[in-house]
């Protein structure tokens, strides 16, 4: 205000000051105004709004984007005081393509015994269903429920004789009248008990869980 005329006195801005501030605007909410537009809202999918800023920082920063990790199956086991749990993806690849989405990769052998299978899905699906055929003719033969260290001998045994062609990786886990077992089966007949283990081209991620969690 100039207070030698009484009235006031406009001071002009800097053109910097007068340029951002002539650039300052409100942004506008939509509101969504029937179902569609919210369902399209809350679609999802792949966003390309950023490809432009990757690859900048990609060329001119030298920061490369992270990359898929590339894990097939992946099955681990935990035993504890007085169970055993399993557990499985369920994804069967042939090549690079996924031939089944929903490959149940739990087998039953007994009420007490199951196993989870990594490698040749033919193999596992017919030796587990030999294994369980056996353990059914030897509980009704014996009359009592069978261990799980008879599956594992019986599966070891089998695995040994045809040399890892049979490929069958395995995690064994059963509850019997000695407490929980797990068991670890290798295609070529070596077996681990252990605490906790994985097996499967993915065992590398959940191991490392495992390790630092169990």
């Amino acid at each position: 205000k100039n207070s030698s005329q009484g009235s006031p006195h406009v001071v002009p801005l800097p053109p910097s000051r007068a340029r951002a501030t002539s650039s300052w605007k409100m942004v506008a909410v939509r509101e969504p105004e029937d179902y569609l537009e919210v369902l399209q809202a809350q679609r999802g999918g792949f966003s390309f709004e950023l490809c432009k800023r990757n690859a900048y920082l990609a060329k001119q920063a030298s920061i490369r984007p992270p990359t898929a990790m590339k894990s097939g199956t992946t099955i681990c086991g935990v035993q504890l005081k007085d169970a055993v749990v399993l557990a499985a993806d369920t994804r069967a690849t042939e090549g690079p393509m996924v031939a089944d989405k929903n490959c149940e990769k739990l087998h039953y052998i007994a009420n007490n015994i199951f196993c989870a299978g990594a490698g040749t899905a033919a193999d596992l699906e017919h030796t587990t269903q030999l294994m369980e055929s056996q353990m059914e003719l030897l509980r009704l033969a014996t009359g009592t429920q069978p261990r799980v260290c008879t599956v594992v001998r019986r599966l070891s045994t089998m695995l040994f004789k045809y040399q890892g062609y049979v490929g069958c990786a395995l995690v064994l886990g059963g509850v019997d009248v000695t407490g929980p077992h797990l068991y670890q089966i290798y295609p070529h007949g070596s077996t681990d008990m252990l605490p906790f283990t994985t097996m499967g081209s993915g065992s590398l991620a959940a191991m490392s869980i495992l390790e630092s969690e169990y």
